[in-house]
């Protein structure tokens, strides 16, 4: 980060999120092994009460070591304060799959100042994987350097997507997809918008698409991909934001030409 940007009690921002993650993990991991509670919000948007305590678990962390920050969170909203300093929540990413008992989720945390992303940290509790980085430090999963993908062949690559909650955007989300068709091409449905994104950045996807996000998904995972090496754009070549709902996440966006014009 800029300059060290510490807490009430003299912690660091990276140690006070890394904490909160694994916390709020330890919760989602406990619950996931038990009968689960399940509501919607929406159109195939599910919400446990493992969402709600993981969130309550980060906050309580949040407010107390920075309580002058602004926060953002999936479930509560917006706690605004005047602070340049905005903390971005999703306390379960990847809830369908959590619900249905799919061990594919993980707890996303991002720092912002302004609007440039100071730090990203995503925690899959159940692989006990914490992706980690801040901005001009490059990427980590488990304390070891990440990179994106090297150049495959065309033939041999993987790629992750997601459909979200919008009927009209899953179908032309198939739509694109079958457009990529090859049968040398594997394709992965993630159901999670952050470790899609951070699968890229550890290079064990390609290529990830998804036209139907919110800031809390792709906060962490944004800064991740850019410090493994690799890019985010929204739909018109831009550089993603973190209020990009259609984003494309790639570790060399030259060598897959061909494959991202065929997708949009």
């Amino acid at each position: 980060m800029k300059e060290m940007l510490l807490s009430s009690t003299g912690q660091d921002a990276k140690t006070v999120a890394i904490k909160a993650a694994r916390e709020a993990g330890a919760i989602l991991r406990q619950h996931f092994y038990r009968k689960r509670k399940i509501e919607t919000k929406g159109n195939r948007n599910l919400v446990t009460e493992a969402d709600l305590l993981s969130e309550k678990c980060i906050l309580n962390i949040l407010q107390e070591e920075f309580p002058g920050h602004s926060i953002l969170c999936e479930e509560s909203g917006k706690h605004d304060t005047e602070s340049q300093y905005r903390w971005i929540i999703d306390p379960l990413d990847g809830t369908t799959n959590y619900a249905f008992g799919i061990g594919h989720f993980c707890v996303s945390i991002a720092l912002m100042e302004g609007n440039d992303i100071l730090m990203g940290i995503l925690y899959d509790p159940l692989k006990e994987e914490l992706f980690e980085a801040q901005a001009g430090q490059g990427a980590y999963l488990n304390d070891s350097p990440i990179s994106v993908a090297s150049l495959r062949n065309l033939n041999t690559i993987v790629i992750g997507f997601d459909l979200g909650y919008s009927d009209t955007a899953s179908k032309e989300i198939l739509v694109r997809a079958n457009a990529l068709w090859n049968p040398n091409i594997t394709f992965r449905l993630m159901g999670s918008g952050a470790l899609g994104i951070g699968y890229v950045a550890c290079g064990r996807t390609d290529l990830y698409f998804h036209r139907s996000l919110y800031p809390w998904d792709i906060a962490a995972a944004i800064l991740l991909v850019r410090e493994a090496g690799g890019e985010v754009t929204d739909w018109e070549d831009n550089p993603a934001t973190i209020r990009s709902s259609e984003i494309i996440a790639c570790g060399d966006f030259s060598a897959y030409k061909s494959l991202i014009s065929a997708l949009k």
